[in-house]
């Protein structure tokens, strides 16, 4: 269901602190420092967006150009974008519990997709946490075996789980 009011658009620096008051909500056991969101969006903007409910933040997506086959570390800064990125990366689609089922997700993965595909991406990955991986599935997403990612996983929890999309070609 899409309703009227629902808006996804380029996050800001004005914007970090709602990010951070979301991220607390949504992710309680994920924690990350506001210096470590606020990085991300600084280093690829294009992959960065508010949901406002309403004019009001209600959501974020953090993304960004990244190596298939590894993983950020769990609130620690990048540093650069890696260079040879190959693979297009959903840090973080966090959703206040009043902005869900009303499409917004689906619209930003949706955007997210057609803007890998613009960039040349073959893929798209993520980790999926919190009972997300059916979501995810319904997106095209498939939970991807790489063992020597499970150490990395698990400092998410044990749910945790990689995830790809093949972008078609």
């Amino acid at each position: 269901m899409n309703l009227s009011g629902v808006t996804w658009r380029a996050l800001t620096g004005y914007d970090l602190p709602a990010v951070d008051k979301i991220a607390e909500t949504v992710h309680p056991d994920f924690f990350e420092t506001s210096d470590v969101l606020a990085e991300r969006q600084r280093l690829y903007r294009n992959g960065c967006y508010l949901l406002e409910l309403g004019e009001r933040p209600a959501g974020y997506v953090l993304s960004h150009p990244w190596r298939y086959g590894s993983l950020p570390a769990l609130n620690a800064p990048l540093g650069a974008i890696p260079e040879g990125a190959d693979t297009y990366y959903i840090h973080d689609l966090a959703l206040l519990p009043v902005a869900r089922r009303v499409g917004a997700a689906t619209r930003i993965v949706r955007a997210l997709t057609k803007h890998a595909d613009a960039e040349g991406y073959q893929t798209m990955t993520l980790v999926a946490v919190n009972g997300s991986i059916p979501f995810w599935e319904k997106h095209g997403f498939v939970v991807a075996d790489v063992p020597e990612l499970y150490g990395k996983l698990l400092s998410y929890d044990e749910t945790a789980r990689y995830m790809v999309k093949h972008l078609p070609r």
